[in-house]
């Protein structure tokens, strides 16, 4: 058999490939290391996890990459950061909302009393009309000493007052001043007795009619000229 000679421009060729094949899989395992060092330093402070991941993929490539992400965590530093941040910010807005002192509710800043536990929230100044706030000894709009307000107490969301359903239930009571006097009832007026009238009856026409046809007739010579009349029927 003639022996089948390659040419040498087509060894050279295929040496070449094999040169770039082989640079590059080293270069992407170089890669992979690198990323999966710096991703494992962005999601975790702690450096002994962070050099074992790194190790797990120099050794297996592109599997321990593939086991690095089943393992690494969901989220980075940065957005935990990000979240604590919101987290911070909306406590700092819950806090900063004003809150009533006697039941801990919400309230709004322009509001004079609370609507539940009717505890006074703010003073009002009597020359210009502005809210003051509890502290304050002048009004700062025109410089009219504040008034001391009396709170009412704050009493339990959803209970009513005793003591004021007493005050109006005694106010709403008459007293003997004025309660109206009863009026004197009137006397029964005298029952006269009526005597019955006799009832008759009037006989009808016809019970006439047959009174006369049932009476026998009297014989006389004027009789014979009139019919006997007939009874009805």
């Amino acid at each position: 058999m003639p022996e089948i000679t390659i040419p040498s421009f087509v060894i050279t060729g295929l040496q070449l490939l094999l040169a770039f094949a082989g640079a590059f899989l080293i270069a992407l395992w170089l890669s992979l290391i690198v990323w999966t060092w710096r991703d494992a330093r962005r999601r975790s402070r702690d450096i002994f996890a962070v050099l074992l991941a790194t190790l797990m993929v120099a050794i297996f490539g592109p599997l321990g990459l593939l086991l690095y992400f089943l393992l690494r965590p969901p989220v980075t530093l940065a957005e935990l950061y990000e979240r604590s941040l919101e987290e911070e910010a909306l406590l700092q807005d819950l806090e900063d909302k004003p809150r009533c002192p006697g039941c801990s509710r919400p309230v709004k800043e322009a509001w004079i009393l609370c609507p539940d536990c009717h505890t006074t929230l703010q003073n009002v100044c009597v020359h210009c009309g502005n809210n003051l706030h509890l502290a304050w000894t002048i009004c700062p709009f025109c410089g009219t000493p504040a008034t001391v307000a009396h709170s009412h107490p704050p009493t339990d969301h959803g209970q009513p007052d005793v003591s004021q359903d007493l005050t109006v239930t005694q106010k709403m009571q008459p007293t003997t001043e004025t309660q109206p006097q009863p009026e004197p009832e009137p006397e029964p007026e005298p029952v006269i007795e009526l005597e019955p009238e006799p009832f008759t009856v009037e006989p009808s026409a016809p019970t006439v009619a047959y009174k006369l046809a049932t009476t026998p007739p009297t014989v006389g010579p004027e009789m014979d000229d009139h019919p006997i009349p007939t009874p009805p029927t």
